[in-house]
């Protein structure tokens, strides 16, 4: 994919002196009395700015915080928190700006940051006329934020349309890297894992991913729908029997290429989904009616695990098991220590995973995690986002 990236543009000299604007991705969570409670999002946005400052750049910075009513300001919904949080990593003062639309003062060597870009009546709905305006605040636009990628609204797709010049920002472009590495150009053999309670919220990733992966590891409610589409018992599982077609297409589409999605041969039952309910290990073919499967069995662990270990690419979104109780973590465990170990170059994505990444200690051996939750899925959808589609138009010129 060819875009424009901002890192280019410094090297080339051509931000001195430019306003730049950068859309980043500062949704932090906050609490009841508006403090930060976890400000990952807000470090990842700094070397973009630091990027723009060294270069002598005016700076402006913007973010969408919350679900604010647009044209509605509430003081739970400004970005204040994020300012001061801002300024200390990059130990300056980050000055808020509100209603910024219509012109903002900074001058080159100074970095503000707009309020709440939500607030602006058409930004959801990328309005043309806002867009405009927007990008005529600056000289060159730069894009971060690959959490809202997949959303085409005025801070993410209108500006870019209409900037002098669309750039991508270090996180957007590592994020596009990263995804073109693991799936227009994989090393194979490509294993991908997609797991979660429900197979319909995963039916489109599960559909586009048999078409190009070597192997479709399932995991949670998803790999029970496609047990009973192999025929075996689950019990009282969590599972969507309306979705076994869907699973059984699934599994042909694979076959069909000499590909596989691996049945797990044995489980981890209990009589009651809680902390302290007694965990058994069964063979698959030996689940009870009363039995609900919470985890993979130690022997599909195992098998998984050795083919982790042997592939080129993997594609990571999901625990395999309810992985919060201590009796149902050891499958989402061994194949989270399979993918740190293994030579492959490594994707992972979404909330649930990012927490077995962060639980078992293995952020640095992840190959590369992404930090768009819904961007990253529509990625595995097969879907081309807003945000790579604008980029990549306005560096074809």
């Amino acid at each position: 994919m060819n875009i424009i990236r901002f890192e280019d543009l410094v090297a080339q000299g051509h931000a001195e002196g430019k306003r730049v604007f950068i859309r980043a991705d500062l949704n932090v969570p906050l609490d009841d009395a508006g403090n930060i409670t976890e400000d990952t999002r807000v470090r990842a946005s700094v070397p973009a700015i630091e990027l723009a400052l060294k270069a002598g750049a005016a700076v402006m910075v913007t973010s969408h915080l919350g679900r604010p009513t647009e044209g509605e300001f509430k003081p739970e919904d400004s970005l204040a928190p994020v300012a001061k949080r801002l300024g200390e990593l990059l130990g300056r003062e980050v000055k808020l700006v509100s209603n910024w639309v219509d012109g903002v003062d900074v001058v080159p060597g100074q970095v503000v940051l707009l309020e709440n870009c939500r607030l602006n009546k058409g930004e959801k709905k990328n309005n043309e006329e806002l867009s405009k305006k927007l990008a005529a605040l600056c000289d060159i636009f730069v894009h971060d934020a690959f959490g809202t990628a997949h959303r085409a609204e005025a801070t993410t797709y209108g500006i870019a349309q209409f900037a002098k010049v669309a750039s991508a920002g270090p996180l957007l472009a590592a994020e596009i890297d990263a995804i073109n590495k693991a799936l227009e150009a994989p090393k194979r053999p490509l294993i991908a894992i997609v797991a979660g309670s429900k197979v319909s919220t995963k039916l489109t990733i599960l559909e586009s991913l048999s078409k190009n992966v070597d192997g479709l590891i399932v995991g949670g409610g998803i790999a029970n729908t496609f047990m009973l589409a192999a025929g075996l018992k689950i019990g009282k599982s969590l599972a969507e029997a309306d979705l076994v077609g869907a699973a059984k297409a699934v599994i042909e589409s694979m076959k069909a290429r000499g590909a596989e999605v691996p049945i797990p041969e044995d489980v981890v039952v209990a009589k009651a989904f809680a902390a302290d309910a007694p965990a058994t290990v069964k063979a698959a073919t030996d689940v009870a009616d009363d039995d609900m499967i919470l985890d993979i069995g130690p022997k599909t662990a195992a098998r998984l695990a050795a083919q982790l270990k042997a592939a080129g690419t993997i594609v990571w979104n999901g625990p395999v098991g309810v992985f919060e109780f201590a009796a149902f973590e050891n499958g989402t465990k061994v194949i989270a220590q399979a993918i740190a170990e293994s030579s492959a170059f490594s994707i992972a994505g979404g909330g649930d995973t990012l927490a077995a990444i962060a639980k078992y200690g293995i952020e640095k051996d992840v190959g590369y995690i992404s930090t768009g939750g819904g961007a990253f899925l529509e990625v595995l959808e097969g879907k081309t986002l807003p945000a790579f589609e604008i980029l990549s138009r306005r560096a074809a010129g």
